[in-house]
């Protein structure tokens, strides 16, 4: 029996619950791939899912959590072609796959989730693309169907997928408009490309933010904490405006006339529910602006795989700025 570290749950809580430990490496089936991981990424549904309540999963116990990372094919099975042994890949987006999760030194998972990674990518950059860069997408054009020369307004620009929404807004002709709490948050923001960085808006600096955009209110809001700040959204958008929910912590009470004054329409995305079709064009999308550099996710911090319930808890406070990820040695 073949045995890694990894980390493993056997009881659904939280961090306290992430333990790191010796468990057995999967078989490799057909149209499958394992992956020896060097990197992989925590995002805001792996602390959902530790809890057991997470509508859109809540796995069989025990479970190794992870749904995105990056390292070398160490084993193909039959059928698998477009990757080979020894190669530099990805793993995008693991939700709902039979994988063995990539808080590991190695992973098993479906052919279909694993793709080249670029030279000019590192690991850990590499363990920040799956579900920001397509969360990221599906928000900006397959949700708010943003187009060049429009206004853009990311509240919440500083975290893992808010920067990679910066540069894709930014790459397709954009003017971008991002919000940030703290001074390294904010200098990320600029270096990712923001027209303008500003504190996030609130009911007090509407006004403000109105000017940058002549105003009219920007046409697009990509909202990352939307019981807090949905009610000013409303009152900032333009016009047949769109915004478009990526994050949400509880509950609020807007005032539904704010939406018929601007006849704006409130969208909301879960990469989960992306189709087939979508998700390969997302994938597709993503890969490209890799390969030509507008895509260059920014890591905030790194901590090695055992200290991934210190990761967990940083997320939760929503401490640091940038992708947070695990290095795997």
């Amino acid at each position: 029996m073949i045995k890694m570290k990894a980390i493993q749950v056997t009881q659904f809580g939280g961090p306290e619950k992430l333990v790191y430990t010796d468990v057995k490496v999967r078989d490799v089936g057909k149209k499958e791939v394992c992956i020896r991981l060097y990197a992989a990424g925590i995002n805001p549904s792996d602390i959902y899912t530790l809890t057991g309540t997470y509508a859109f999963c809540i796995p069989q116990l025990p479970y190794t959590p992870g749904l995105d990372g990056a390292g070398v094919v160490e084993a193909v099975g039959e059928g698998v072609t477009h990757v080979r042994v020894g190669e530099r890949v990805f793993v995008a987006s693991l939700m709902g796959s039979e994988s063995t999760g990539t808080f590991a030194e190695k992973v098993v998972c479906d052919a279909t989730l694993v793709y080249p990674l670029p030279d000019q990518v590192s690991f850990e950059q590499g363990a920040a693309i799956g579900v920001p860069a397509l969360t990221s997408y599906r928000a900006l054009f397959q949700r708010a169907r943003l187009k060049p020369g429009q206004t853009v307004l990311i509240h919440g620009a500083s975290g893992g997928v808010g920067l990679q929404v910066v540069q894709m807004a930014k790459a397709h002709g954009a003017k971008v408009i991002g919000t940030a709490s703290k001074p390294e948050g904010k200098k990320m923001v600029r270096e990712a490309g923001a027209d303008e960085v500003i504190n996030h808006v609130t009911e007090a600096t509407i006004q403000d933010v109105l000017a940058l955009t002549h105003g009219r209110g920007p046409d697009v809001i990509i909202e990352f904490l939307a019981n807090i700040n949905l009610e000013t959204d409303l009152k900032l958008i333009a016009p047949f405006g769109k915004i478009v929910i990526v994050g949400n912590r509880g509950s609020i009470e807007v005032n539904p006339r704010l939406a018929m004054q601007k006849e704006c329409d409130i969208l909301a995305t879960a990469l989960w529910n992306a189709p087939k079709e979508e998700y390969e064009q997302s994938i597709h999308g993503v890969i490209g602006m890799l390969k030509s550099g507008v895509l260059r996710p920014i890591i905030g911090t790194s901590l090695p795989l055992q200290q991934a319930s210190q990761g967990f808890e940083q997320l939760a406070e929503g401490k640091g700025n940038g992708k947070l990820v695990l290095v795997i040695d």
